[in-house]
C-alpha cells in the first residue's frame, strides 16, 4: 500500500528549507502523497529515503514503454480521473490488428498503410503507434512468419499475441531487443512465463475477465520484480469493457490500489464489424480510460477523427497549445506586401498561415501573445484590445519591414477599427480582413495597400 503523507514527512529532512517550491515539508509529503509531484522536486532527500520514498512518488497509473527508438510509446502514468481535474498524460496509443492467417498482400497492405499515415496539425504528427499480430492460426510457425515479416517491414511497435505460451516464448526470444508487448499472461501460462519475461524486459499484458485474477497476476508479476504491466480485462463487450476501464481507474486514483494501477488495453476491433461503429466505439475509449486501443484497420478516415480527438483530449487545458509571437514571413514578403494579425493560438496560426500560403500572396503575419487564445476569446478576456494591440505592434518593429503603414485586422473583431487607428497614429490604417480563413486568399489577392 503506498505510504500516507505523515509517513512519507517521517522520511524527509525536515528543514523546511521550501526549495521544493513549498512552504514546508510536511505541505511537500502531502502533496507527494496525493500524487501531483515527484520525489525530486526535494534537493535532500537522502538516497535511503529515496528508496523507502519510490513506490509512494510514483503516480497512481504506473509508466509502460513500449519499443524502441524514435518510435518507442509511453503510457500510464496518470493521476486523476477528470481531464479538467490537472491533465491526461500520455496520449493513448492506436495499434492496428494484422491475423497471422490474413494474406500476405493483405499483411502488407496494413503495414504500409500503418508507417505512411500521418498527419501535421497545429505543429504536430498526427499517426498510428503501434501493430498488434494476433495467432489467429494457432500455428507457431504461421505466427513466427508473420513476426518476421511484419518485423522487417516496420520500425513501429509491435504486440505480440497469442494463447500458446511457446508461441509467446519464442517471440521473446526473437524479438526481445525491440521491446515488443506480450500478450497475455494469465493464470495458465504465469507460472512458465515469468522467467522469460523477467530476462527480457519485455513489457508484459496481463489478461482476465474477473478483478480478483487481475491482482493475483500484477501481484505475482510485481513480486518478482516486473512492473511494465498492462491490463487487458477480456471482455469484448462496450458496456462491460467501459465498466472495467472506469473501475480499474478509480481503484487505482481513488483508492491507491497498486494491483490496478497499470495502463490497459481495449479491442474495438473485436467489438463491432462496421469500421465507423468501430471508431465510435474507440472513441469512447479515449478519455474513458484506455492506453492502447486496437483498431481493426488504418483506414484515414476512419483513424483521422480519433488522431484529432485524442490530440484535443490530451492537450493540458492549463495551457493552451500556443506558437512563438512574431512577424512570420509567408511566400517570401517585401516593403509592399500586406501585414496580417493574429493570435497566438496554435489553431489560429496553422489554418491562417496555411491560408495566407495558398494564396501565394507574400505576406506578413504579425502574431500576438494572447496566452494561446484565439481571437474572439483573447478579445472577451481583454487581452486582444486597441492599446496592447497597438504596443505590440510598435514594438514588433515591423515598420522596418514594411512601406505601408496598414495593418489587417481578423473580420470578428471588426469593432476594434476605430479604436486602434486611434492608438497607433502616426498616419496608421487599420483594415477588417474576412471573418472567415477560408476567404483569406480571395481577399489577399484583391487586396491593395491604400
Amino acid at each position: 500500500m503506498p505510504l500516507s503523507g505523515l509517513d512519507i514527512f517521517k522520511l524527509l529532512p525536515k528543514t523546511n528549507c521550501k526549495d521544493c517550491g513549498f512552504p514546508t515539508c510536511l505541505a511537500f509529503a502531502m502533496q507527494l502523497a496525493a500524487g501531483k509531484i515527484e520525489l525530486e522536486k526535494c534537493p535532500h532527500v537522502s538516497e535511503q529515503a529515496k528508496e523507502s520514498l519510490a513506490e509512494a512518488s510514483q503516480p497512481p497509473v504506473l509508466k509502460v514503454e513500449i519499443g524502441t527508438g524514435e518510435n518507442i510509446f509511453k503510457v500510464g502514468e496518470e493521476t486523476v480521473l477528470f481531464r479538467h481535474d490537472r491533465t491526461f498524460v500520455n496520449p493513448n496509443a492506436f495499434a492496428v490488428l494484422i491475423n497471422d492467417n490474413e494474406s500476405e498482400a493483405e499483411i502488407e497492405k496494413k503495414v504500409n498503410s500503418v508507417n505512411n499515415l500521418k498527419y501535421n496539425r497545429v505543429g504536430q504528427t498526427l499517426e498510428l503507434n503501434a501493430i498488434f499480430i494476433r495467432n489467429s492460426s494457432n500455428n507457431n510457425d504461421t505466427f513466427l512468419k508473420t513476426a518476421e515479416k511484419v518485423s522487417s517491414m516496420t520500425s513501429k511497435p509491435i504486440i505480440f499475441s497469442s494463447g500458446d505460451k511457446e508461441t509467446l516464448k519464442a517471440a521473446i526470444g526473437h524479438y526481445k531487443d525491440k521491446k515488443p508487448l506480450i500478450h497475455a499472461v494469465d493464470l495458465s501460462n504465469i507460472d512458465d512465463l515469468l522467467e522469460p519475461l523477467k530476462e527480457s524486459g519485455c513489457p508484459v499484458a496481463v489478461k482476465s475477465k474477473s478483478f480478483d485474477e487481475i491482482a493475483a497476476l500484477t501481484e505475482k508479476l510485481r513480486s518478482s520484480g516486473i512492473k511494465s504491466i498492462v491490463i487487458d480485462m477480456e471482455n469484448r463487450n462496450l458496456k462491460e469493457d467501459f465498466f472495467n476501464q472506469v473501475t480499474l481507474r478509480r481503484a487505482a486514483i481513488v483508492k491507491k490500489d497498486r494491483l490496478f494501477g497499470y495502463p490497459t488495453i481495449v479491442f474495438p476491433c473485436d467489438i463491432a464489424n462496421d469500421p465507423l461503429k468501430e471508431a465510435a466505439i474507440a472513441s469512447v475509449f479515449v478519455t474513458k480510460y484506455a492506453s492502447i486501443i486496437v483498431l481493426s484497420n488504418a483506414e484515414p478516415h476512419n483513424v483521422f477523427p480519433l488522431l484529432v480527438y485524442r490530440q484535443n483530449i490530451y492537450t493540458d487545458p492549463r495551457k493552451p497549445m500556443a506558437v512563438e509571437q512574431k512577424i512570420y514571413e509567408i511566400n517570401n514578403p517585401g516593403p509592399s506586401s500586406p501585414v496580417l494579425l493574429t493570435t497566438n493560438f496554435s489553431l489560429t496560426y496553422f489554418i491562417i498561415s496555411g491560408e495566407i500560403d495558398s494564396s501565394k500572396v507574400p505576406s506578413w503575419l504579425l502574431v500576438m501573445d494572447v496566452e494561446g487564445q484565439s481571437v474572439l476569446t483573447a478579445w472577451a478576456a481583454g487581452k486582444f484590445v486597441p492599446e496592447l494591440i497597438a504596443n505590440f505592434i510598435k514594438k514588433s518593429n515591423i515598420e522596418q519591414k514594411t512601406s505601408s503603414k496598414e495593418i489587417i485586422i481578423p473580420g470578428y473583431v471588426a469593432q476594434l477599427q476605430g479604436e486602434l487607428e486611434d492608438e497607433l497614429g502616426d498616419g496608421w490604417k487599420v483594415v477588417v480582413g474576412p471573418r472567415e480563413a477560408g476567404e483569406v486568399p480571395k481577399f489577399l489577392k484583391n487586396y491593395k495597400a491604400g
